[in-house]
């Protein structure tokens, strides 16, 4: 044999390999080099370097250690690596409809890549058009959806004040059955509000029995988060009933304790949660990070009954002479039970020169009582408000349960559409460290994947939708607050949806990358 040939195992002799001395380099599309990565499958954070090939993530690696060869590198030493966050209560459905906000930057600048919609019962049972409308003209995020009990009620009754028949059941049954069938998460219910509050628990059951059929879940807006009606722990009861009695799991959405009578239920509430989750079934919950609550001024003050069959009918009852004492003796009792009329914050009006006042104070310009100036204001349209209701106590005692997940509920006039998971970081995680980084990370996206069914997010793992969050841990945080809702949040360096670079170097780059997300059945 001759000495050429034998110079290149003399080679691999003197470096000590046992395999090829070079290996061949790799190409991926983007190429994320350096960042601490919460991969969701360790609680340690890594440093890693991740690649990234079309929609998905083909390339983890210890940082530095291979040669991959990238068309686009993203430098994120210093910066914080995550699956994209996942909000499970949204209302982003109209802007991811329109044609000029269907990027749904309020979101992406927090972190969120996906979105669910179709909460508190408000889910079209016409699943199909919307998904290939979405689709068509495109979306900034992914989005998911839940049948809601509200549209499926009022397509078979309207909102009539009374149980339904079987017939009406299976009819409604029907309707849930086609949206499972095309692809909805669940069933979703709003039992505080009109019509579903006039359903009885069996009527809820016999639809979440269809969406356990296909393998989804019960989401719930609980039928009272206070002591409106049946009070806090009662509701908590009818929503384990339920999603016992229709056999699957059950999601208690943005859980609190709400108004002055059932500050400290938490505690009661968590134990009964607790209880039903040790003897077998699967109970989640989400929260968002305010002590604010968000709602419609006629939804958190007017007396359901008065709210029934249509809005003439509610108009009417509002305006009656006989009906007058009952009603300020209820609206009384619900704007105690929310802190008073200073609670309220006017945050959304057509009456403009409101906006940013509590109802004391629109009632002092109006020169009435603050019931007759809510009678009044309900009755010239939508007018949202931000209620002052809830104890700190009672949010961190929810908050640092295991089983409870990031939300936003967002809301145009509330900040927590702009700023929840931003506000939940800098508040609760940097500031006052009820959670660590981890857990943070852990309950805004694997553990609410896990919880919806979506199989392939939330994970920084090879095959994985490249659904990917990096943000400077020094500077994330929300800048929205009650007077300045809409403020982008900042902090967030780069946002990837699907495989596209939505937000780099804080800017939004224009991409629409989303998908909408259909539970495979």
């Amino acid at each position: 044999m001759s000495i050429v040939r034998l110079l290149p195992l003399y080679a691999v002799l003197l470096c000590g390999c046992t395999t090829a001395p070079f290996e061949p380099q790799k190409s991926v599309d983007i190429l994320i080099q350096s960042g601490l990565v919460f991969t969701g499958q360790e609680q340690k954070l890594k440093q890693l370097d991740i690649g990234v090939c079309g929609n998905t993530i083909c390339e983890i690696h210890p940082s530095g250690t291979h040669n991959v060869k990238a068309k686009t590198i993203i430098n994120a030493q210093g910066l914080i690596v995550s699956p994209g966050f996942i909000d499970p209560h949204t209302h982003s459905l109209s802007e991811l409809k329109s044609s000029d906000k269907n990027a749904n930057l309020n979101y992406l600048t927090q972190g969120v890549t996906t979105v669910v919609n179709g909460n508190d019962g408000g889910g079209t049972y016409k699943i199909t058009p919307l998904v290939q409308q979405l689709t068509t003209q495109g979306i900034g995020t992914n989005t998911a959806f839940f049948v809601g009990h509200g549209s499926v009620r009022k397509a078979v009754m309207g909102k009539a004040k009374r149980a339904a028949t079987q017939a009406e059941i299976s009819e409604m049954q029907s309707l849930v059955e086609h949206a499972m069938q095309a692809g909805a998460l669940g069933f979703s219910s709003g039992l505080y509000y009109v019509p579903q509050t006039y359903a009885d628990t069996q009527e809820v059951i016999a639809l979440a029995k269809i969406a356990a059929k296909y393998g989804g879940i019960y989401e719930t807006h609980l039928r009272d988060e206070g002591t409106f009606s049946i009070g806090i722990v009662q509701a908590a009861k009818e929503a384990i009933t339920i999603a016992k009695s229709a056999q699957l799991p059950l999601h208690i959405a943005h859980i609190k304790a709400l108004g002055v009578d059932a500050w400290g239920q938490s505690v009661a509430v968590i134990k009964l949660i607790e209880l039903a989750r040790h003897n077998g079934l699967r109970i989640t919950a989400d929260q968002y990070p305010w002590l604010a609550s968000g709602t419609k001024l006629h939804n958190a003050i007017m007396p359901k009954w008065a709210m029934a069959d249509s809005k003439q009918a509610f108009y009417q009852r509002l305006n009656s002479a006989k009906l007058q004492a009952r009603l300020h003796h209820e609206i009384a009792e619900s704007l105690r039970m929310r802190g008073g009329p200073k609670a309220l914050l006017i945050t959304e009006c057509k009456s403009t020169q409101y906006v940013g006042k509590t109802l004391a104070e629109v009632a002092n310009m109006l020169a009435m009582s603050p019931i007759d100036a809510a009678i009044q204001l309900v009755q010239q349209g939508d007018v949202r408000v931000a209620s002052f209701n809830m104890a700190e106590s009672d949010l961190t005692a929810f908050m640092t349960q295991p089983w409870v997940v990031t939300s936003s509920d967002g809301t145009n006039g509330h900040p927590r559409k702009f700023a929840s998971f931003a506000q939940k970081y800098h508040q609760y995680v940097k500031e006052k460290k009820w959670l660590t980084l981890t857990e943070y990370l852990n309950r805004s996206t694997t553990l609410t994947a896990n919880i919806l069914g979506l199989d392939n997010r939330g994970k920084i793992k090879l095959g994985f939708a490249a659904d990917i969050t990096i943000f400077d841990p020094n500077t994330f945080q929300g800048e929205a607050d009650y007077q300045h809702w809409d403020a982008i949040s900042k902090g967030v360096h780069t946002v990837i949806v699907n495989g596209k670079i939505a937000v780099h170097n804080t800017i939004h780059t224009n991409a629409l990358g989303g998908q909408v997300l259909l539970k495979n059945n």
